[in-house]
């Protein structure tokens, strides 16, 4: 969140600091974009209005936009199409057949995959699947080449970094062109009028000294990547997969991704979800139950405690936060960015989104 926010605003002729400990130490497991499998599911939404579906949509159309941008300039960010979310009972197979009907209204291209089509598809899907709806414009965007692309052209078009913890921020008082002043653990000081929160699980702890509460809890989100057996290709699927809130992404050279965010609370990971994660809930064919562990990582989402994901609010003047994205960070990077700028551009703060 906090590149893609550095980024679009260096791209708009902003000065800007990104402040970062994760700029020298890589993603920790504290960070939702360690476990982010990059899934962009945006028009096979549940919903067809309100905020939620509005920032799907713009977020998704300027993917789409960055990365030509971005490929223009040499920076390559693997986007695979296509996104085949499985129904699992009758009740899911239904609501699938009244969304396509109403994408189908609004001229977007989903179509539903019936069961006999379903089961032509190699690898084999869980055989308990109903039936399926592909949405050929959703899909998966690789997030670490997306992250690396994000700061290295910002960086080109002047970013500062600093690879420090914040340790407190606080209102400066000394002009209006420096309203805000942040403290790291370099003992440096950092002047700003505008400043940015994006920091996930710990924005709170920033914001509270200020008076702002903006709780919010950690949810684990784990993934695999296994080698699969010789005569398996993922790839050959019509694009990922969602199955019972699990993904799956294929991967080149005979590999796939698997991760789902299912345990509130959980900053550890437990065995017992990791297992059923691997078996799929109990539904993993015979080729997944094969496959090979290459490696395993894990990563918390930070969720709004009684507010909707996610945070996009300015607090005051010249201080905005966008986190609590959830499990959508990835895919609402682009249009939570683009809420930013739009607050500094018009110089007076509006409401949340």
């Amino acid at each position: 969140m906090g590149l893609s926010v550095a980024w679009w605003l260096s791209e708009h002729g902003h000065r800007v600091a990104l402040i970062d400990p994760a700029l020298a130490q890589g993603q920790s497991s504290e960070a939702g974009s360690s476990a982010a499998l990059g899934l962009l599911m945006a028009q096979i939404f549940r919903r067809s209005s309100g905020r939620g579906w509005r920032l799907r949509q713009q977020s998704l159309a300027l993917w789409h936009s960055w990365r030509e941008q971005l490929e223009r300039r040499g920076h390559s960010i693997p986007l695979r199409p296509g996104l085949l979310q499985l129904a699992a009972n009758a009740q899911e197979w239904q609501a699938q057949q009244e969304l396509v009907q109403q994408r189908q209204r609004q001229g977007l291209p989903l179509r539903l995959v019936q069961q006999p089509e379903l089961e032509t598809l190699k690898p084999a899907l869980p055989a308990a699947a109903m039936g399926g709806l592909l949405s050929p414009d959703d899909g998966q965007i690789d997030p670490m080449p997306a992250m690396e692309a994000l700061l290295s052209d910002a960086r080109r078009q002047g970013l500062d970094t600093l690879a420090k913890p914040v340790l407190r921020i606080e209102r400066s008082g000394a002009s209006e062109t420096e309203r805000w002043c942040v403290h790291t653990s370099s003992g440096q000081r950092r002047l700003s009028h505008w400043l940015v929160i994006a920091a996930g699980l710990g924005s709170p702890a920033l914001l509270a000294p200020l008076g702002h509460a903006r709780p919010q809890s950690p949810v684990l989100g784990q993934a695999l990547e296994l080698q699969l057996p010789a005569d398996c290709n993922a790839e050959l699927w019509p694009g990922s997969i969602s199955w019972g809130g699990i993904n799956l992404v294929p991967r080149p050279s005979g590999r796939l991704w698997l991760g789902a965010t299912v345990e509130p609370g959980n900053t550890t990971g437990s065995p017992e979800a990791l297992e059923e994660l691997l078996q799929l809930g109990g539904h993993a064919p015979a080729w997944l139950q094969q496959a090979d562990v290459v490696r395993h990582w894990q990563g918390l989402r930070a969720r709004p405690d009684n507010r909707p994901a996610p945070l996009l609010e300015a607090l005051e003047p010249g201080l905005l936060l966008t986190s609590g994205h959830y499990r959508n960070g990835v895919l609402l990077a682009p249009a939570s960015a683009a809420w930013v700028l739009e607050q500094i551009q018009s110089s007076e703060p509006l409401p949340r989104l």
